[in-house]
Protein backbone atom coordinates (compact mmCIF):
# COMPACT_ATOMS: atom_id res chain seq x y z
CA UNK A 1 0.00 0.00 0.00
CA UNK A 2 1.12 3.45 -0.43
CA UNK A 3 2.78 5.48 2.73
CA UNK A 4 0.10 8.30 3.62
CA UNK A 5 0.84 11.16 5.81
CA UNK A 6 -2.12 11.93 8.30
CA UNK A 7 -2.95 15.65 8.53
CA UNK A 8 -4.78 16.27 11.97
CA UNK A 9 -6.05 20.28 12.46
CA UNK A 10 -6.64 21.63 16.19
CA UNK A 11 -6.61 24.76 18.31
CA UNK A 12 -6.70 25.12 21.97
CA UNK A 13 -8.89 21.33 22.10
CA UNK A 14 -6.02 19.18 23.35
CA UNK A 15 -8.82 16.89 25.48
CA UNK A 16 -10.34 16.00 22.16
CA UNK A 17 -7.13 15.96 20.21
CA UNK A 18 -5.68 13.52 22.83
CA UNK A 19 -8.39 11.07 22.20
CA UNK A 20 -7.93 11.08 18.33
CA UNK A 21 -4.17 10.28 19.02
CA UNK A 22 -5.15 7.06 20.83
CA UNK A 23 -7.37 6.40 17.38
CA UNK A 24 -3.92 6.55 15.71
CA UNK A 25 -2.41 4.75 17.84
CA UNK A 26 -4.83 1.66 17.54
CA UNK A 27 -4.32 1.76 13.99
CA UNK A 28 -3.86 -1.57 11.56
CA UNK A 29 -2.31 0.05 9.37
CA UNK A 30 0.80 2.01 10.42
CA UNK A 31 2.93 3.36 7.56
CA UNK A 32 2.05 6.97 7.84
CA UNK A 33 3.18 9.96 9.22
CA UNK A 34 1.03 11.65 11.87
CA UNK A 35 1.23 15.83 11.56
CA UNK A 36 -0.70 17.82 13.83
CA UNK A 37 -1.46 21.31 11.89
CA UNK A 38 -1.84 23.57 14.81
CA UNK A 39 -3.67 26.83 13.99
CA UNK A 40 -1.61 28.54 17.30
CA UNK A 41 -2.57 26.25 20.54
CA UNK A 42 -0.87 27.07 24.02
CA UNK A 43 1.72 25.03 25.03
CA UNK A 44 -0.80 22.48 26.68
CA UNK A 45 -1.32 21.09 23.23
CA UNK A 46 2.47 20.58 22.64
CA UNK A 47 2.85 19.35 26.29
CA UNK A 48 -0.49 16.78 25.33
CA UNK A 49 1.81 15.39 21.84
CA UNK A 50 5.09 15.06 23.89
CA UNK A 51 3.37 12.66 26.71
CA UNK A 52 1.37 10.81 23.35
CA UNK A 53 4.73 10.42 21.91
CA UNK A 54 5.81 8.83 25.10
CA UNK A 55 2.84 6.71 25.43
CA UNK A 56 2.57 5.50 22.30
CA UNK A 57 4.29 4.24 19.16
CA UNK A 58 3.04 7.30 16.77
CA UNK A 59 5.49 9.55 15.46
CA UNK A 60 4.29 12.99 15.35
CA UNK A 61 5.39 16.13 13.70
CA UNK A 62 4.00 18.71 15.41
CA UNK A 63 3.24 21.97 12.58
CA UNK A 64 2.56 25.36 14.76
CA UNK A 65 2.16 29.12 14.10
CA UNK A 66 1.40 31.91 15.94
CA UNK A 67 -2.36 32.76 16.90
CA UNK A 68 -3.26 35.28 14.80
CA UNK A 69 -6.85 34.65 14.14
CA UNK A 70 -8.74 31.82 12.21
CA UNK A 71 -5.76 30.64 9.85
CA UNK A 72 -7.08 27.04 9.35
CA UNK A 73 -5.85 26.91 5.75
CA UNK A 74 -2.75 28.87 6.17
CA UNK A 75 -1.17 25.85 8.77
CA UNK A 76 -3.06 23.01 6.12
CA UNK A 77 -0.80 24.27 3.68
CA UNK A 78 2.07 24.05 5.89
CA UNK A 79 1.25 20.74 6.73
CA UNK A 80 1.14 19.46 2.87
CA UNK A 81 4.33 21.66 2.36
CA UNK A 82 6.59 19.29 4.75
CA UNK A 83 4.54 15.98 4.29
CA UNK A 84 7.06 13.29 3.61
CA UNK A 85 4.29 10.56 1.68
CA UNK A 86 2.84 11.00 -1.97
CA UNK A 87 -0.50 10.68 -0.56
CA UNK A 88 -2.68 12.62 2.34
CA UNK A 89 -5.59 12.27 4.64
CA UNK A 90 -6.34 14.69 5.98
CA UNK A 91 -8.48 15.28 9.25
CA UNK A 92 -9.76 17.41 11.79
CA UNK A 93 -8.51 16.98 16.07
CA UNK A 94 -12.33 16.22 17.10
CA UNK A 95 -12.79 13.15 14.97
CA UNK A 96 -11.71 9.81 16.54
CA UNK A 97 -10.52 6.92 13.36
CA UNK A 98 -11.81 4.06 13.71
CA UNK A 99 -9.00 1.07 13.69
CA UNK A 100 -9.05 0.29 9.50
CA UNK A 101 -9.13 4.33 9.48
CA UNK A 102 -5.88 4.50 7.32
CA UNK A 103 -6.01 0.95 6.00
CA UNK A 104 -9.14 1.86 4.28
CA UNK A 105 -7.40 5.37 2.88
CA UNK A 106 -4.70 3.43 1.58
CA UNK A 107 -6.53 0.52 0.32
CA UNK A 108 -8.72 2.70 -2.56
CA UNK A 109 -6.60 5.27 -3.22
CA UNK A 110 -6.24 5.47 -6.99
CA UNK A 111 -4.96 8.29 -9.40
CA UNK A 112 -7.58 10.65 -10.85
CA UNK A 113 -9.60 10.38 -7.61
CA UNK A 114 -9.67 11.59 -4.31
CA UNK A 115 -11.65 10.15 -1.39
CA UNK A 116 -14.27 11.39 0.71
CA UNK A 117 -15.20 9.53 4.04
CA UNK A 118 -17.63 9.06 6.84
CA UNK A 119 -18.49 10.64 9.73
CA UNK A 120 -21.06 10.42 12.98
CA UNK A 121 -21.71 12.57 15.25
CA UNK A 122 -21.65 12.24 19.19
CA UNK A 123 -23.52 14.38 21.43
CA UNK A 124 -21.20 17.16 24.05
CA UNK A 125 -22.15 15.01 26.85
CA UNK A 126 -20.84 11.48 25.10
CA UNK A 127 -18.29 13.04 23.45
CA UNK A 128 -17.12 13.88 27.30
CA UNK A 129 -17.73 10.16 28.21
CA UNK A 130 -15.21 8.00 25.21
CA UNK A 131 -12.49 7.29 27.32
CA UNK A 132 -8.75 5.52 25.33
CA UNK A 133 -9.26 2.17 26.05
CA UNK A 134 -12.61 1.86 24.34
CA UNK A 135 -10.88 3.73 21.45
CA UNK A 136 -8.19 1.36 21.58
CA UNK A 137 -10.37 -2.25 21.85
CA UNK A 138 -12.59 -0.59 19.49
CA UNK A 139 -15.51 -0.65 21.54
CA UNK A 140 -16.94 3.03 21.04
CA UNK A 141 -17.20 2.30 17.18
CA UNK A 142 -20.23 -0.32 18.04
CA UNK A 143 -23.73 1.24 17.39
CA UNK A 144 -25.38 -0.55 20.31
CA UNK A 145 -22.92 0.76 22.97
CA UNK A 146 -23.01 4.57 21.72
CA UNK A 147 -27.26 4.01 21.41
CA UNK A 148 -27.05 2.52 24.70
CA UNK A 149 -25.42 6.00 26.05
CA UNK A 150 -27.82 8.49 24.17
CA UNK A 151 -27.35 8.82 20.58
CA UNK A 152 -30.12 8.50 18.70
CA UNK A 153 -30.89 6.27 15.59
CA UNK A 154 -30.61 7.74 12.55
CA UNK A 155 -28.69 6.38 9.05
CA UNK A 156 -25.51 7.31 9.96
CA UNK A 157 -25.00 4.65 12.33
CA UNK A 158 -24.95 2.05 9.31
CA UNK A 159 -21.52 3.48 8.54
CA UNK A 160 -20.04 1.44 11.81
CA UNK A 161 -21.22 -1.69 10.25
CA UNK A 162 -18.57 -3.82 9.18
CA UNK A 163 -19.80 -5.87 6.68
CA UNK A 164 -18.10 -5.44 3.06
CA UNK A 165 -20.97 -6.35 1.16
CA UNK A 166 -23.91 -3.86 2.79
CA UNK A 167 -21.11 -1.25 3.41
CA UNK A 168 -20.86 -1.63 -0.38
CA UNK A 169 -24.70 -1.51 -1.01
CA UNK A 170 -25.14 1.30 1.11
CA UNK A 171 -22.47 3.48 -1.13
CA UNK A 172 -24.37 2.78 -3.88
CA UNK A 173 -27.60 3.55 -3.05
CA UNK A 174 -26.30 6.95 -1.31
CA UNK A 175 -27.46 10.06 -2.59
CA UNK A 176 -24.93 12.38 -0.59
CA UNK A 177 -22.65 13.56 -3.28
CA UNK A 178 -19.02 13.22 -2.65
CA UNK A 179 -17.53 16.31 -1.24
CA UNK A 180 -13.87 17.36 0.37
CA UNK A 181 -14.84 17.24 3.50
CA UNK A 182 -11.73 18.20 6.22
CA UNK A 183 -12.97 16.12 8.85
CA UNK A 184 -12.38 12.33 6.31
CA UNK A 185 -10.73 13.03 2.82
CA UNK A 186 -7.85 12.11 1.06
CA UNK A 187 -5.89 13.22 -2.34
CA UNK A 188 -2.61 12.85 -3.72
CA UNK A 189 0.04 15.28 -3.16
CA UNK A 190 1.13 16.15 -5.97
CA UNK A 191 -2.64 17.22 -7.08
CA UNK A 192 -3.23 19.10 -4.01
CA UNK A 193 -0.03 21.33 -5.15
CA UNK A 194 -1.19 21.65 -8.70
CA UNK A 195 -4.12 23.66 -7.13
CA UNK A 196 -1.96 25.59 -4.60
CA UNK A 197 -3.46 23.84 -1.69
CA UNK A 198 -6.22 25.51 0.41
CA UNK A 199 -7.66 29.23 -0.15
CA UNK A 200 -5.90 31.22 2.35
CA UNK A 201 -8.48 33.41 2.32
CA UNK A 202 -11.41 31.83 3.80
CA UNK A 203 -12.40 31.02 7.63
CA UNK A 204 -14.56 29.12 8.48
CA UNK A 205 -17.37 27.39 6.44
CA UNK A 206 -16.90 25.70 3.45
CA UNK A 207 -12.99 25.68 2.72
CA UNK A 208 -12.31 22.30 2.29
CA UNK A 209 -15.85 21.96 -0.31
CA UNK A 210 -13.81 24.31 -2.46
CA UNK A 211 -10.23 22.95 -2.77
CA UNK A 212 -12.47 19.68 -3.73
CA UNK A 213 -14.20 21.72 -5.99
CA UNK A 214 -10.55 22.97 -7.74
CA UNK A 215 -9.94 19.02 -8.10
CA UNK A 216 -12.93 18.64 -9.76
CA UNK A 217 -12.09 21.18 -12.06
CA UNK A 218 -8.40 20.03 -12.64
CA UNK A 219 -9.97 16.61 -13.97
CA UNK A 220 -10.20 14.66 -10.09
CA UNK A 221 -13.41 12.45 -9.65
CA UNK A 222 -14.80 12.00 -5.53
CA UNK A 223 -15.52 9.05 -5.26
CA UNK A 224 -16.96 8.12 -1.69
CA UNK A 225 -15.74 5.70 0.90
CA UNK A 226 -18.50 7.11 3.75
CA UNK A 227 -19.59 3.72 4.66
CA UNK A 228 -16.05 1.93 4.51
CA UNK A 229 -14.13 4.10 6.81
CA UNK A 230 -15.47 6.76 9.90
CA UNK A 231 -14.69 8.61 12.56
CA UNK A 232 -16.66 9.93 15.72
CA UNK A 233 -16.83 13.45 15.61
CA UNK A 234 -16.80 15.38 19.50
CA UNK A 235 -18.88 17.82 20.00
CA UNK A 236 -17.94 21.17 20.78
CA UNK A 237 -18.62 25.35 20.75
CA UNK A 238 -17.33 27.24 17.24
CA UNK A 239 -16.83 30.40 18.36
CA UNK A 240 -15.35 31.16 15.04
CA UNK A 241 -17.90 30.68 13.79
CA UNK A 242 -19.04 33.69 11.68
CA UNK A 243 -22.23 35.16 9.59
CA UNK A 244 -20.09 37.38 7.82
CA UNK A 245 -16.77 35.01 6.81
CA UNK A 246 -19.55 32.13 6.05
CA UNK A 247 -21.21 34.70 3.08
CA UNK A 248 -17.22 35.34 2.03
CA UNK A 249 -16.49 32.02 1.71
CA UNK A 250 -19.93 31.46 0.06
CA UNK A 251 -18.53 33.90 -2.83
CA UNK A 252 -15.41 32.34 -3.37
CA UNK A 253 -16.92 28.82 -3.92
CA UNK A 254 -18.96 30.94 -6.48
CA UNK A 255 -16.09 32.10 -8.46
CA UNK A 256 -14.23 28.83 -8.41
CA UNK A 257 -17.94 27.69 -9.89
CA UNK A 258 -18.35 30.21 -12.80
CA UNK A 259 -14.83 30.09 -13.91
CA UNK A 260 -14.04 26.82 -13.47
CA UNK A 261 -10.98 27.40 -11.56
CA UNK A 262 -8.03 25.17 -10.81
CA UNK A 263 -5.45 27.06 -8.51
CA UNK A 264 -5.60 29.49 -5.99
CA UNK A 265 -3.22 32.57 -5.88
CA UNK A 266 -3.62 32.46 -2.36
CA UNK A 267 -2.33 29.03 -1.17
CA UNK A 268 0.63 27.24 -0.71
CA UNK A 269 2.60 29.29 -3.65
CA UNK A 270 1.12 32.79 -2.81
CA UNK A 271 2.87 34.57 -5.92
CA UNK A 272 -0.13 35.11 -8.47
CA UNK A 273 0.59 33.58 -11.30
CA UNK A 274 0.03 35.64 -14.74
CA UNK A 275 -1.73 33.41 -16.45
CA UNK A 276 -4.43 33.44 -13.59
CA UNK A 277 -4.58 36.70 -11.90
CA UNK A 278 -6.85 37.62 -8.68
CA UNK A 279 -10.36 38.46 -9.59
CA UNK A 280 -11.82 41.77 -8.96
CA UNK A 281 -14.19 40.73 -6.07
CA UNK A 282 -11.60 40.08 -3.61
CA UNK A 283 -8.04 42.04 -4.80
CA UNK A 284 -8.27 44.59 -1.69
CA UNK A 285 -9.37 41.71 0.81
CA UNK A 286 -7.23 40.88 3.77
CA UNK A 287 -5.31 37.89 3.68
CA UNK A 288 -5.51 36.99 7.60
Amino acid sequence: MTPISIVVTTYESPEWLGKVLWGYAAQTFTDFELIVADDGSSPLTAGLIDQMRSNTDLSINHVWHEHLGFRKCRILNQAVSVANSPYLVFTDGDCIPRNDFVAVHARYARRGYYLSGGIVRLSCSLSHSVRPNEILDGSIFQARNLMSRGLPINRKLRMLMRSGPLNFLFERLSTTRATFNGYNSSAWRDDLTRVNGFDERMQYGGLDRELGERLVNLGIRPKSIRHRTVCLHLDHDRAYKRADCIEANKAIRQQTRILQARWTPYGIDNRIRPEQPASRPFETQSRY
